[in-house]
């Protein structure tokens, strides 16, 4: 029976005031699906969390309970049973001579090259048999005819020359959209991404209008974010949440590493330092949304 991976994917916002373009992805081996499932649905059951949970129902309500929804989520990526990823781009490099297709597409050429590169996938295999990768996208907010290319693409990777040395094959059949609200797997990785683009965006500093204090959802999600970030630094002391995380001279760690963030940066690229933390003190109202 050939090996099965299961990799969950998804997106945040695709405009933030210096980083942007966030995608999420969970690799589950085939073999520990269910556990994993019942595990996470089991503590959302003991919690009372009926409804989807997501980061932007965080609230200090909720505070404690997301907390123990992310611990139990943490452990399994301890154990090994998710591996995370987490990909975005940073505002101070912009992608030089686009063409009017790179742009109207960049949304799912951005998406194809993290699932192509971000987990490592060639270094999962040894080609001795084939290596099924199953990959369920949150809901695209694409056209039905950009959705179903993109899909077309995610399929020919199969061709990808890595890929079919590895043995590695994605079925086109195996590719599907699917309602986050029915995976708790999904759902948790939104907490992630969500916390990610919250504390690289300063978001945590945003103040309510016409006062110096900050809202109590918005001190909540920093709290929740801290909660993400001991765990991330429990497996990596000193991770820089911001930067490409170091495969210690061993490309075979983009496979091994449990937890991973990759800065994606275009090969023609301008950089405008104008756009760095650095030269703007203040969060910029359009992207005050906490």
């Amino acid at each position: 029976m050939a090996n099965e991976y299961v990799i969950y994917c998804d997106e945040s916002d695709k405009h933030g005031l210096y980083y942007s373009n966030f995608y999420g992805g969970a690799l589950i081996h085939a073999k520990d699906l269910d556990i994993v499932n019942h595990t996470l649905e089991q503590r959302k059951k003991a919690l009372n969390l009926l409804r989807e949970i997501k980061w932007a129902r965080v609230t200090e309500h909720y505070l404690d309970k997301y907390k123990q929804i992310m611990d139990a989520y943490f452990d399994l990526i301890k154990k090994n049973k998710i591996k995370i990823r987490i990909m975005f781009t940073q505002n101070i490099f912009t992608a030089d001579n686009l063409s009017n297709y790179h742009r109207e597409h960049e949304y799912f050429l951005l998406y194809y090259q993290f699932i192509k590169h971000a987990f490592g996938l060639q270094y999962a295999a040894d080609g001795k048999e084939k290596t099924r990768i199953r990959i369920y996208l949150d809901e695209l907010p694409e056209t039905k005819e950009k959705s179903k290319l993109f899909k077309s693409y995610l399929h020919s990777l199969s061709n990808y020359a890595p890929f079919r040395h590895a043995g590695i094959v994605i079925p086109q059949d195996q590719i599907a959209d699917v309602n986050s609200s029915q995976h708790v797997i999904l759902q948790c990785l939104d907490i992630i991404l969500g916390a990610i683009h919250f504390r690289l965006n300063d978001k945590h500093k945003i103040k309510l209008p016409n006062s110096n204090k900050r809202g109590k959802r918005t001190v909540a999600k920093e709290c929740l974010y801290k909660h993400i970030n001991q765990y991330i630094r429990e497996m990596y002391p000193n991770f820089n949440i911001g930067c490409t995380t170091s495969v210690a001279n061993s490309p075979e760690n983009k496979w091994n590493h449990r937890y991973r963030h990759w800065l994606f940066k275009p090969k023609d690229r301008k950089t405008d330092l104008s756009k760095a933390k650095s030269n703007n003190k203040k969060v910029n109202p359009a992207f005050a949304t906490a």
